[in-house]
């Protein structure tokens, strides 16, 4: 319980996302941090101390006078906002929260056609940029940061990619990147946006970054209307699109374990992916579009954890068409991501190459959801299947080729929940039609 000596702006914290600020007696602010509900966030910060959970928190607690914050609408906003608020003040408890030099920076590069890149402190300040800077100093076309948690700042890219696309591939290749078929590249590998066009799309990034969100809402406004008065519908109809994603960014996957963790205390260490952690198998069955299903599998620990499998009849596709069977599913399992029994995955296996994933891809953009997938193609057998991912998430790669025994046999047990509950529906109907 926060102690009534704390004064808190407006006297009550909201159960919203936002920022925090921690001031001492002087005025001093002494901390900055980012939280998915601000009320809870601030009261575990005292249940710390008093229970000792870290003499560096109970420091911190104890010189706390005055507690001020802001409200965003989401949390990656809020993410946003915390970062460039410690680049503006320093606080020192933020650089005690953790070595400084393993803080990472996002760049926006000063290439010809400019990306994004996460870098560590330590590899930043190595190419002579003080990360600390106002400018960037022509060596990169914005720098920000720092930010406390890599793993939010990677999530936080990849949820906006949709929205605001940029390329990580070369131009001048003979056929379009995998992310150009998700829609996360714009095309600069096959030539399909100009240099000039880009630049725009870039310039939209760095104003996300610089918290000007509405800047961006107002520029896309304006090109929609300018595209409709010139009857261009199909571009006004995609500006529309990207208008409405952004304005209703679903930030679900950025509420992550480094955001429930305090800083200065201990923390057991946790890997990006871990083949310990939940595993989820999709599959789809049917014969002659009849009796529609889906399976979900769950591997804990590499093995299968059968009281949380779940089944589902296909409510809204005719026929047999396992793309929009496959979308119906992952609309109804991702929606209810962190409800009790629906715990959010390390990957997502789906059976299926290129297509599945690119509609499961969809469905997470839709619902502003981030999660690793790993589609398995068929092959002749099981050595020869082929795994379909984003080979660009370094991460990702290691998890694949890791886990691929693990995989194959959550695809496999997937595909035999899926078959046995198809065969009980078709059993039943059978005797429904004989009665």
């Amino acid at each position: 319980m926060i102690p009534p000596t704390v004064k808190i702006q407006n006297g009550e914290l909201p159960d919203n996302p936002g920022v925090y600020f921690y001031y001492d007696a002087p005025g001093t602010l002494m901390y900055v941090g980012k939280a998915t509900s601000l009320r809870r966030r601030v009261a575990s910060y005292f249940r710390a101390a008093g229970d000792g959970r870290g003499q560096r928190i109970a420091e911190l607690v104890a010189k706390i006078a005055r507690i001020d914050y802001v409200e965003t609408p989401t949390v990656i906003e809020a993410l946003v906002l915390e970062a460039n608020q410690i680049k503006a003040h320093l606080p020192p408890y933020n650089v005690l929260a953790k070595d400084d030099k393993s803080f990472q920076y996002l760049v926006i590069t000063n290439d010809e056609f400019p990306r994004p890149v996460v870098m560590r402190q330590l590899d930043l300040e190595r190419t002579g940029v003080d990360p600390f800077a106002k400018t960037s100093n022509g060596k990169f076309l914005a720098v920000f940061g720092p930010y406390t948690s890599g793993l939010s700042l990677k999530r936080a890219l990849e949820l906006i990619r949709r929205t605001i696309p940029w390329s990580s591939c070369l131009p001048g290749q003979d056929r379009a990147c995998f992310d150009h078929q998700l829609g996360k590249c714009p095309g600069v590998c096959v030539g399909a946006i100009s240099k000039i066009e880009y630049r725009k799309t870039i310039r939209n990034l760095i104003l996300f970054f610089e918290g000007k969100k509405m800047a961006i809402v107002r520029q896309l406004k304006r090109d929609m209307a300018k595209a409709a008065a010139t009857l261009d519908f199909e571009r006004a109809a995609k500006i529309k699109g990207q208008l409405f994603a952004i304005e209703h960014i679903r930030d679900v996957s950025l509420i992550t374990r480094e955001d429930a963790d305090l800083p200065f205390a201990p923390i057991v260490p946790q890997g990006y992916y871990d083949l310990n952690g939940r595993i989820e198998a999709y599959d789809i069955s049917n014969i002659s579009g009849t009796s529609s299903v889906a399976s979900m599998v769950v591997f804990l620990d590499g093995k299968p954890a059968k009281d949380l499998y779940r089944k589902f009849k296909i409510k809204t596709v005719r026929g047999a068409n396992d793309f929009a069977s496959m979308e119906e599913v992952l609309k109804r399992r991702l929606s209810r991501l962190g409800q009790k029994g629906w715990d959010a995955p390390v990957v997502l296996i789906i059976d299926g190459g290129e297509g599945q994933i690119s509609v499961v891809q969809k469905v997470m953009d839709e619902l502003g959801v981030r999660l690793p997938m790993i589609g398995i193609a068929k092959g002749f057998d099981r050595k020869q299947d082929r795994l379909v991912y984003d080979r660009s998430d370094v991460e990702l790669h290691r998890l694949a080729t890791r886990g691929k025994e693990i995989f194959q046999k959550a695809r496999d047990e997937a595909h035999r929940f899926a078959v046995s509950y198809h065969r009980k529906l078709r059993a039943r109907r059978s005797l429904l039609g004989k009665s």
